[in-house]
């Protein structure tokens, strides 16, 4: 089993908690030492109490799912002999209540652009065949109960 950690901070900076009017402002530090402002999204608390320049865990998951997606895919594509020049994803990710009314990522969509080099591009099947292929392997994909579809945006 392999562990993978990131330690998540948050201070009060004096302001008093029981209203419900604090900050969220927090930071994500990584094992490489990368620190990264953090907030709730402004969809769901209000400014001024998220930070709408720091990234918020909704949008974190929806990266999260488009990265994992795109490394298997660009592994996958090199291994069948396509040379990727650029993938550029748009993904996106719906929040709404799931079945039993709890408040879930519901959807996520890559809609990713992918350019090839080389007189070696893949047919539609072959694109449909990466993308599924590197969706079963993707880790985070395989942790989540949201739908996750890729929509071709080339």
């Amino acid at each position: 089993m392999k562990q993978f950690d990131a330690r998540v901070t948050w201070e009060r900076a004096g302001e008093p908690v029981l209203d419900g009017r604090y900050s969220r402002a927090h930071t994500w530090q990584f094992d490489g030492g990368l620190t990264v402002p953090a907030s709730s999204s402004p969809l769901s608390v209000p400014l001024p109490m998220s930070d709408p320049t720091a990234v918020d865990p909704e949008e974190a998951l929806v990266a999260a799912v488009s990265s994992c997606h795109m490394l298997f895919f660009l592994a996958l594509a090199a291994g069948r002999g396509f040379v990727v020049d650029r993938y550029d994803d748009a993904a996106c990710g719906w929040l709404g209540p799931r079945t039993d009314s709890r408040m879930a990522m519901v959807r996520i969509e890559l809609r990713p652009a992918i350019v090839f080099d080389g007189a070696r591009q893949p047919d539609a099947d072959e694109l449909a065949a990466i993308h599924h292929a590197a969706h079963e392997r993707c880790y985070i994909a395989n942790s989540l109960n949201a739908e996750i579809v890729i929509v071709e945006n080339r």
